[in-house]
């Protein structure tokens, strides 16, 4: 969806009569986790990601119940990448969505009922490992799992480094003004998670400051057809200044469903 290069075209078809490893690859591939061990590994990825960034814990209780997108390297046989995906029934399962840990959802949810919501998160990939080859398989696993399973809307936390978001005053009155959501797709913070926020008026902004500012993966997101919630929440836990993004499939940019296929038929490889 966001990094591109030019991927070989794949049958879902075919990729499904592989059965659930799927086709072996020189390099890496992937698929969801289906055993402790890949879940240990996705467990250690994160571990060694969010230490390496200073963060601390690396899992918590939702993790039980979700599903683990896993990129395995077939040459050592080893996970090196991972996004964590948490469907209504995980939700339920636990008692909540992550992402009501900062946000207040109940509005979104009460107005689309009938929608199917995944949550997105977690996402890491080994350093090693950061390459186009890895992020394509990571984001064409997400869209294929949408697709197989039926999803409508996909959503989670994007964030910016560090809890002031007046040091992020430009970009974040950017989203609030040009990308927030509204019309039943409206999030604000919970008023104990919001930080000291007071937009600029739209005059005020700098677009072309606003733009750089903005880190890759949310104009990334931004490119997809994605609103975002109307305020930051700021997670003390990791050091970060968070926005809710909010990507409804039937408002993704045409190009990227074109990109991986509307069946998720092109894989990248």
């Amino acid at each position: 969806w966001l990094f591109k290069s030019e991927p070989e075209t794949w049958s879902w078809d075919d990729q499904v009569k592989k059965g659930k490893r799927g086709q072996e690859w020189d390099g890496v591939r992937n698929y969801t986790a289906r055993n402790n061990m890949e879940m240990d590994g996705a467990y250690d990825v994160r571990r060694r990601v969010f230490l390496e960034d200073g963060h601390g814990s690396d899992t918590d209780r939702f993790d039980t119940y979700c599903d683990h997108l896993v990129v395995v390297d077939t040459g050592e046989n080893r996970v090196v990448g991972t996004y964590r995906l948490i469907n209504r029934d995980a939700a339920q399962a636990v008692g909540s969505w992550y992402s009501e840990t900062e946000f207040d959802l109940a509005p979104m949810m009460q107005a689309h009922p009938k929608l199917s919501f995944l949550e997105f998160g977690r996402s890491c990939i080994l350093y090693e490992f950061r390459s186009k080859r890895t992020l394509e398989l990571l984001w064409h696993g997400s869209w294929a799992w949408v697709v197989q399973n039926r999803h409508d809307v996909m959503f989670g936390c994007a964030s910016f480094e560090g809890t002031d978001p007046q040091a992020h005053r430009e970009a974040l009155s950017f989203l609030h003004h040009n990308a927030r959501g509204r019309d039943g797709w409206q999030v604000r913070a919970l008023p104990q998670m919001r930080g000291i926020f007071e937009p600029l008026t739209p005059d005020e902004i700098d677009v072309k400051k606003a733009l750089r500012a903005l880190p890759t993966l949310i104009k990334g997101y931004m490119k997809l057809g994605a609103k975002f919630s109307a305020e930051p929440a700021i997670d003390h836990e990791f050091g970060t200044t968070d926005v809710l993004v909010i990507l409804p499939v039937a408002d993704l940019n045409p190009r990227y469903v074109n990109y991986y296929g509307a069946n998720a038929e092109r894989h990248a490889a």
